[in-house]
């Protein structure tokens, strides 16, 4: 009998052997055999779960049966999970996460690793739970150059955002409403710091380029400095402030990659994907611009995402789906500084006369858009800048700050 097992009884674990146990005939027949769910590992008794009988403690019940083909690594972080991973890899077994984190810090090893065995890592729930963007992007756009790939990739962040623009409720009130809601952890550092963004932004990228994106390596900050006065000047110039990733080729082929708020235009795709759906853009040379749109998390929609690879990875016994993208660690020579790239800036300052002040800006930036707000402080300024190369854009601020405040300094998308 081939079984598959789950590693983790959380949301995403009880999620997955609901939906595997509620759709297990319709499974069986996809995968033309008899498939049973035979262990379910957690720390945590569970006395009352109809699964009682298939809970364990002992990772070894897993590792030594035989019948295991495919296992769902589900508890998160980087250990046990990579240890774990990794030797059930090494036995031949197959391995399906929603773990975003170890995918971005050791994808590379597992993939080859797998690769190594005739084992397949499977990962198409680390990014955007439920919405399909992994094998679409491995398999469907695979005759494309990707020419970008930037997007929504946090659901909390983006409930935040949405509920500051629309109900004009500032950052820690909706934090709170976020956490009550069950959309933010109670500690929310990954999200609201974009750290989660990062991983996700890092491990598509791996896969579009070929070479493993490291999260140390990509500019990221999160939506915490954020305030009502930085949402009202961006909505008079007509834009939404959203936490982006992103990640593209320069004109000489390096690669540039950041997560951070940026002012997306409101006739933007990106502008009007609110509450905690997520919205991936991809481009391709040949496709044109899609966009994958969907609830990001959530417990039944990420574990549509888990079983979907459970399926594949048991149709798929014995056969590598060739994921993978090259180590890359100690050599970054093929990614450049976001700071060496070209962008527009809002920025807001305060200074002793801002009407008078004006007229200095334009020997500093050149032309600049100046935005209004109601009730605007007399010292208080807003505008955008021309597109410039982002260093030179932070030298003329570091001159600009001998003479006033920076308050805010957001990039255009």
């Amino acid at each position: 009998m081939s079984k598959i097992a789950v590693i983790g009884y959380g949301v995403v674990g009880s999620g997955t052997v609901e939906l595997f146990e509620t759709n297990k005939k319709s499974i069986c027949e996809k995968v033309g055999r008899d498939i049973e769910l035979g262990y379910i590992l957690d720390l945590k008794d569970f006395p009352d779960s109809p699964f009682a009988d298939k809970m364990t403690k002992d990772f070894t019940d897993i590792l030594n049966d035989n019948e295991v083909e495919v296992v769902a690594e589900l508890i998160g972080g980087l250990h046990p999970a990579y240890e774990f991973t990794k030797q059930l890899l090494e036995k031949g077994k197959s391995v399906v996460t929603s773990n975003k984190e170890l995918v971005a810090a050791k994808g590379a090893e597992l993939l080859k690793i797998a690769n190594d065995n005739n084992a397949n890592y499977l990962f198409e729930a680390s990014v955007g739970g439920g919405i399909p963007i992994i094998r679409p992007l491995h398999k469907c756009l695979a005759g494309n150059e990707i020419e970008q790939i930037s997007g929504i990739l946090n659901g909390t962040t983006n409930f935040i955002l949405t509920k500051m623009i629309k109900e004009q409720m500032s950052f820690d009130d909706a934090l709170k409403l976020a956490q009550d809601n069950g959309y933010a952890e109670a500690d929310p550092t990954a999200d609201i710091e974009g750290h989660d963004a990062c991983r996700k932004i890092c491990i598509l990228g791996s896969l579009a380029y070929g070479k493993h994106i490291y999260p140390e390596n990509v500019h990221c900050s999160g939506i915490k400095n954020i305030s009502l006065v930085d949402v009202e000047y961006a909505s008079n110039a007509g834009y939404s402030i959203k936490l982006i990733g992103s990640v593209k080729p320069n004109d000489e082929g390096k690669l540039v990659a950041i997560v951070c708020p940026m002012l997306v235009p409101k006739n933007d795709i990106l502008s009007n994907v609110n509450g905690v759906y997520n919205a991936i853009c991809v481009t391709g040379n040949g496709v044109g611009d899609v966009v994958f749109y969907g609830q990001g998390a959530g417990k039944l929609p990420t574990a549509s995402a888990v079983v979907g690879d459970i399926i594949d990875a048991l149709k798929h016994q014995q056969r590598v789906l060739a994921l993978s993208w090259d180590e890359s660690k100690g050599d970054n020579s093929f990614m450049t500084s976001y700071k060496e790239s070209k962008t527009a800036m809002y920025i807001r300052i305060e200074c002793d006369d801002a009407d008078n002040f004006k007229r200095s800006l334009s020997t500093v930036f050149g032309k600049v858009i100046f935005i209004e707000r109601e009730n605007r402080p007399d010292n208080e300024l807003a505008f955008i800048t021309k597109t410039m190369v982002e260093k030179d854009i932070d030298t003329e601020l570091t001159i600009l700050s001998h003479s006033a405040k920076i308050l805010s300094k957001i990039r255009l998308y």
